[in-house]
């Protein structure tokens, strides 16, 4: 009896903490949010659809979403790592107006296999990756150009695909674009350690006193094993109100009924073996503006002005100086690293009214 009580007892535990994980989504089946029309309804000509690919031989996936497969089609490329969760949290609904590829790239999320080198994760492979993803949706949505949108670090080699391959893409769009990361990050360490001096948080001080940020020393390990948090702590990381990685990205991730366990999995062994990025060493050691000085399409840079992941007048002066047929800055007052997810609607409306319509009424000083 007691053998059976017991038995009994681990079932109920079993599905009790079963049932747990699937109503959190800890554990999902990675079935996709359907996309809705205006009237609430999955809409008729929607797409929602997890795909793989062969990009350059390695196998890449990437979200396609769109309330009508014959908008626009927009590639965007993430930042540090995948942001498509994301999108669950701050309804940003892009595929209003777009077929929008949410791709996640070699060595990251669903892209992300251990058998990959580590030293094939390069800017130049990454740029041949993006060439061969484009011409996969030109030719999957019959469309002889397509939007390019990039945050962060996706920007460092996302400008410098569209600058090399202009026939391909109707505009560039970059979101916290980087200009000269190493500068950035000297002047992110000075910020913080001023503003953690103000509050009186010592232990910080000290930290960052033993982890200086120099243009000859570049970034320690020990700077950049607490940039992330100190970033988050005062506001100036991912986005205003996200305090801490493990409430606003490590659990939002984890939850989201999008991916399967495996494929979470993968999401962050792939953060875990990138750091900050694959790419970091260059990041620092080459300056868009040295690189890309003219672009020879539309050129819309959305930036937050309390953004210190990548600095906020750095790329105000990069793009003073870049060369485009029309260019638009667009400073967004309430947000940090992420105008998309902060201001959706001013963003949507920059999307609609200057993107599409291949203006800069909206940007700054119009």
């Amino acid at each position: 009896m007691t053998a059976l009580r017991r038995l009994t007892s681990a079932a109920a535990t079993a599905l009790a903490v079963g049932t747990l994980l699937r109503r959190t989504h800890l554990w999902s089946d990675g079935e996709l949010i359907p996309v809705v029309g205006a009237d609430g309804r999955p809409a008729a000509a929607g797409l929602a659809e997890k795909i793989y690919l062969d990009v350059n031989g390695v196998r890449q996936g990437m979200f396609l979403r769109s309330r009508d497969a014959a908008q626009p089609v927009l590639l965007y490329l993430h930042g540090g790592m995948p942001e498509y969760f994301l999108t669950e949290r701050y309804p940003i609904v892009l595929e209003k107006h777009f077929t929008v590829a949410w791709w996640e790239q070699r060595g990251t999320g669903l892209s992300y296999s251990p058998d990959i080198p580590p030293e094939t994760i390069t800017s130049e492979q990454l740029i041949a990756d993006t060439f061969t993803v484009t011409d996969w949706l030109r030719d999957r949505f019959g469309t002889d150009k397509i939007y390019l949108m990039a945050h962060s670090g996706g920007t460092f080699f996302g400008l410098q695909a569209v600058a090399r391959a202009p026939e391909r893409y109707r505009a560039y769009i970059g979101m916290a674009q980087m200009a000269d990361q190493l500068q950035s990050e000297v002047l992110a360490h000075q910020y913080m350690l001023r503003r953690f001096e103000e509050l009186g948080d010592e232990r910080m001080v000290r930290r960052l006193e033993k982890a200086p940020v120099t243009v000859t020393g570049g970034t320690p390990r020990a700077y950049l094993a607490i940039r992330d948090t100190a970033m988050h702590r005062l506001g100036v990381g991912t986005t205003r109100d996200m305090h801490s990685v493990l409430s606003g990205i490590f659990w939002p991730s984890l939850r989201s009924p999008q991916y399967t366990p495996a494929e979470k999995v993968r999401l962050w062994r792939g953060k875990f073996s990138s750091g900050v990025s694959a790419l970091w060493h260059e990041n620092l050691a080459i300056g868009l503006g040295e690189t890309v000085t003219e672009l020879a399409v539309p050129l819309h840079l959305l930036h937050g002005i309390h953004d210190y992941t990548c600095s906020y007048p750095l790329t105000r002066e990069y793009f003073e100086k870049v060369q485009a047929p029309i260019k638009g800055f667009y400073s967004f007052h309430r947000s940090a690293h992420s105008p998309l997810f902060e201001e959706p609607e001013r963003t949507q409306r920059i999307l609609c009214d200057d993107v599409l319509g291949g203006t800069v009424s909206l940007a700054d000083g119009t």
